[in-house]
């Protein structure tokens, strides 16, 4: 079958094909792209208004067309114009995953303005630093996240608040209701492919979270490639003579379910812009639960699933799984985290109508590197599929020499995907991105096919249930606290999350583990505190330049003696 994905690939991405690839000058660089893309997000958005009276999104017993969300993605873009929001400038949207957050979106993109992703899990300080960073004209904010931003309103300075769902009037905040009433057509603004769609944060080595810039055509080419994935894999398997599922089920149009947050690329780019383009249909929960994803799934129909891979497990666990209909379930996908070959087993064994999904990638790729899925998954595994077409792939040594297929090293991609760069950081942008090429920070290797196998890091990060989290951060938090001496924090293998944050400590006067955990909850979100304390008697070990030995702690660190 993998002669057959190879001819596949020649075929539809040569000369006349679906998915041809051309280079494109792209920030002084021929870059790689798809040439039948939408030069814009506004045009992605535009095409879906023939959908009309298909429903597209769901929240509870909430449903919005494709015309209901046109209309009101039109009324917030002309009221956005209409309060000083012009061209080139922020909009910062902080929310749970509500249809709104979806129609924000829209709005912003469709006028040249940044959609500003704010993590909704920030505290207080980590939102005053996110607003200050990307200095949005307009933050768009629910009722919890206006409850945060209102204990710190001077530091937040002089924006205009859109509230969303609000339980009551607010003083100096604006209805999102009111503002969809604003009505008109959606306004005729001139985008550029390499504008700014939108920033999304993304931790940083420094501790402070770096916004993301990620450009309308690195948008639109992201969804070429998720688009390709779906074709080529499927193709390949039929002239291999394997069906791409091992039973057709019920017909169903498009459904996702939309489980992790759409301030990240896998839900907004990678699932919403995907199901949005074809037509199909987006259903919200307000937090994840399985037993409700399972109801979802049966009473919306769903035929796309696409998380963390804890989410995965849980669902085909859940003692309500066998009681439930998936039979509409095509893809069950995974991501943010490596799947583990247990689990791709398990989800082609369990769901009879859905095959095992995977995709690798990162917020400064706009969304997915690679993608694998069904009879190539269940094959490798333990790879992440290879490298899309609008990419060019290498792996690094320390020295920056190409390696050849077989040897490990760092992972570096260049194409269309890759951001312009961090908001207001040009170093870290020039560390990260040279001559186009993308350092991930992966450490991997490519196969005798092209097949990427990641085997660790290179950046100092915690990947927890597809959240990064980043140790330089944690460690900054920990450490203002007085009675700290010295603390290294790293990731701990987790079997739910793939990895939990460890701290060990060294004390300088008393101090326990819920008065630094109670500390901590006030500085940094509750996800990136420490699960795992070890209080340690002696000094820290360091190695000849004085940097704490991470790999030694962790792996003689045993979390069943941790606080």
């Amino acid at each position: 079958m993998y002669e057959e994905l190879k001819q596949a690939w020649s075929t539809l991405t040569g000369p006349g094909g679906q998915f041809e690839i051309v280079e494109t000058e792209v920030r002084g660089q021929k870059l790689r792209e798809y040439k039948n893309a939408p030069p814009t997000v506004r045009a992605l958005w535009g095409l879906t208004a023939a959908h009309g009276d298909k429903e597209y999104l769901v929240y509870g017993d909430e449903r919005w067309t494709y015309a209901d969300a046109h209309r009101d993605v039109a009324s917030i873009a002309n009221w956005l114009l209409a309060n000083g929001v012009e061209k080139g400038d922020r909009v910062a949207i902080a929310m749970r995953n509500y249809p709104e957050w979806m129609l924000s979106y829209w709005a912003c993109t469709s006028i040249g303005v940044a959609a500003v992703g704010v993590n909704a899990w920030w505290t207080g300080p980590e939102l005053v630093y996110g607003i200050g960073d990307s200095d949005p004209k307009v933050v768009i904010a629910d009722d919890e996240r206006l409850d945060r931003m209102q204990q710190h309103r001077d530091e937040i300075g002089d924006r205009l608040l859109v509230g969303v769902r609000l339980a009551e009037a607010r003083d100096g905040v604006v209805s999102l209701a009111d503002v969809c009433a604003h009505g008109g057509e959606l306004p005729d603004v001139e985008v550029h492919p390499d504008d700014d769609a939108c920033i999304f944060y993304t931790s940083g080595t420094t501790g402070k979270p770096k916004g993301a810039q990620l450009t309308h055509r690195g948008c639109t080419n992201n969804l070429m490639s998720m688009a390709f994935s779906n074709t080529v894999q499927p193709m390949a398997l039929a002239a291999a003579g394997l069906p791409p599922s091992p039973d057709e089920g019920p017909p169903a149009p498009p459904a996702a379910l939309v489980v992790t947050p759409l301030f990240h690329v896998t839900a907004n780019n990678c699932v919403a812009h995907t199901i949005t383009a074809v037509g199909g249909k987006l259903v919200h929960m307000y937090k994840w639960d399985a037993a409700e994803a399972l109801r979802l799934i049966e009473a919306e129909k769903i035929t796309a699933m696409s998380g963390v891979p804890v989410m995965a497990r849980e669902l085909i666990a859940h003692p309500d799984f066998a009681k439930r209909d998936t039979s509409t379930l095509k893809t069950l996908a995974g991501g943010g985290a490596q799947v583990q070959p247990d689990l791709v087993q398990k989800i082609d064994d369990s769901v009879k109508t859905a095959r095992p999904g995977t995709g690798y990638g990162m917020t400064e790729t706009c969304g997915i590197i690679t993608s694998l899925s069904a009879d190539f998954f269940v094959d490798r595994p333990e790879s992440a599929g290879p490298a899309m077409p609008s990419y060019e792939t290498r792996v690094i040594d320390a020295d920056g020499n190409e390696l050849p297929h077989g040897e490990t090293g760092e992972l570096c991609v260049r194409g269309a995907q890759v951001i312009k760069g961090y908001l207001n950081r040009p170093e870290a942008t020039a560390e990260t991105i040279e001559d186009g090429w993308l350092r991930t920070g992966d450490i991997g290797y490519l196969d005798e096919d092209g097949f990427i196998y990641i085997v660790d890091r290179a950046k100092d990060m915690v990947l927890r249930g597809g959240e990064n989290i980043y140790c330089a951060e944690v460690e900054a938090a920990i450490f203002a606290n007085d009675a700290v001496a010295e603390c290294t924090v790293f990731g701990v293998p987790d079997d739910r999350l793939g990895e939990e944050v460890g701290a060990a400590i060294v004390t300088s006067a008393p101090l326990d583990a819920d008065a630094l955990r109670g500390f901590l909850k006030e500085r940094i979100a509750g996800f990136k505190v420490p699960r795992y304390i070890w209080f340690m008697e002696e000094a820290l070990p360091r190695n000849a330049s004085g940097k704490f030995l991470k790999r030694e702690l962790r792996d003689r660190l045993d979390p069943a003696d941790a606080v």
